[in-house]
């Protein structure tokens, strides 16, 4: 195993351009929602050039669209397929899944970035665009891991199953098509951007939308009417309360350095139609965090309560109930032991790169991890070379040197699970 070590680590470092020119190749494409082909079809080639068995398809169909897990609201996947990648392995070893998603988010302002948000610059080490961190280098450190296998002839006992899919951004809809078509593993990294913490839990999280009914009146006799924007108020209140008492009852150590473990996020408020008039409707829209060790069911339940409560003290709600809805992206929580095998593979392999111990977190937010533990019943470790607070950001960047880390960290991972086959 050691010398098979040595052959890897200075194979990547031997490689490390053929790795940024790879990342830009990806970064220049855009693959928002409805565009991921152009970049899927660099990812496939590479694939196919690497000698892996190949599964392309698009997903749909009722058995996906009828799934509880299932929340995606796209029409059509047509042209933008998922791909699954497999290098076989002789037998008698662990399988591993190594998943990441080829979709980015929508660039925003265009005026806030100070480069053409697709441009793969390379700058003091960095490298520039919209994906470039979240989550296309990650990709990158998967593909180059698997190479250098391949590169220095390594035949491994156990399968590794390589996932390029589309709609993580939107709820996971691409994972969750794989899972269903049958795949399943021993273990799975996800290489998301984690500032290279290691994240054996993730946080699950869910769109809701609250409806306020009030009543209409002229602004000049408003005490005519019942303003829905100020009943409104009442609701963020008591949601405020809910999400310090959930949050209360969270005792995770790795969670110990997040101020809010699982927050409830208002993300929209829709209200009126005339300065002059009351407002007879509000419509709040937002996000409610789902702790590692809960079921979406569960959470769900305590905010319906807890809106059920609100209605009871106030008379207008009483005969006005609120109405709540669950809508659109739906991330489910993960949750695996910190002592976990994979966990421990992973913590060696990291020491062995960086030389040091590794810092153990939980995930402050939903990655496809969820689908694949509690769906897949995969265990999941969330472990990537992009930077937390550049995701979704203008001026989206990843460091470069953390990339080429995270390659051999992964590469090492996966020869110590998957275990060396006799030659």
């Amino acid at each position: 195993m050691e010398k098979y070590e040595h052959q890897i680590k200075q194979w990547l470092k031997e490689n490390q351009a053929r790795a940024a020119r790879l990342l830009q190749l990806l970064v220049r494409e855009n693959s928002t929602r409805g565009n991921e082909s152009s970049t899927q079809a660099i990812v496939i080639e590479r694939c196919r050039q690497l000698g892996l068995t190949l599964d392309i398809w698009e997903i749909g169909g009722d058995e996906l669209k009828s799934h509880p897990a299932y929340c995606c609201d796209r029409e059509s996947f047509e042209g933008n397929p998922n791909l699954v990648a497999v290098l076989k392995g002789a037998g008698g070893g662990k399988s591993i899944i190594l998943n990441g998603h080829i979709d980015v988010v929508p660039v925003g302002d265009e005026s806030n970035w100070e480069n053409d948000p697709f441009s793969g610059l390379i700058e003091c080490g960095k490298l520039f665009g919209r994906g470039a961190t979240d989550m296309k280098g990650g990709n990158v450190a998967l593909l180059m891991a698997m190479e250098s296998i391949i590169a220095n002839g390594i035949k491994l006992k156990g399968d590794v199953i390589f996932q390029s899919v589309i709609e993580e951004e939107s709820g996971g809809a691409g994972t969750l098509a794989a899972v269903l078509r049958g795949y399943q593993a021993d273990g799975a990294i996800i290489p998301e951007p984690t500032n290279m913490k290691l994240f054996p839990k993730q946080q699950g999280s869910m769109w809701f939308r609250i409806t306020v009914i009030g009543k209409a009146a002229h602004g000049g006799t408003r005490y005519e009417g019942v303003s829905a924007i100020e009943k409104s108020l009442k609701v963020i209140e008591s949601l405020q309360q809910l999400e310090k008492d959930r949050n209360a009852k969270i005792t995770d150590p790795l969670y110990n350095k997040t101020p809010i473990p699982i927050p409830i996020n208002i993300g929209k408020i829709m209200s009126g139609e005339w300065p002059s008039s009351v407002p007879d409707t509000a419509i709040i829209e937002g996000r409610m965090g789902v702790s590692p060790n809960e079921s979406i069911q569960s959470a769900q339940l305590e905010m319906e309560i807890c809106l059920q409560n609100l209605c009871k003290q106030d008379e207008w709600l009483k005969k006005h109930p609120l109405k709540l809805e669950w809508f659109g992206g739906r991330w489910q929580p993960g949750n695996l032991e910190t002592d976990h095998p994979l966990m421990n593979e992973l913590t060696k392999s990291y020491i062995e790169i960086k030389g040091e111990m590794p810092v153990i977190e939980a995930s402050p937010w939903g990655t496809d991890g969820g689908i694949l533990s509690t769906v897949g019943h995969t265990p999941v470790v969330v472990f990537g070379p992009g930077i937390t607070e550049a995701a979704h950001d203008a001026n989206e960047h990843i460091i470069l040197e953390d990339l080429f880390a995270a390659s051999k960290i992964i590469a090492l991972t996966i020869m110590r699970w998957c275990g060396i086959a006799d030659s």
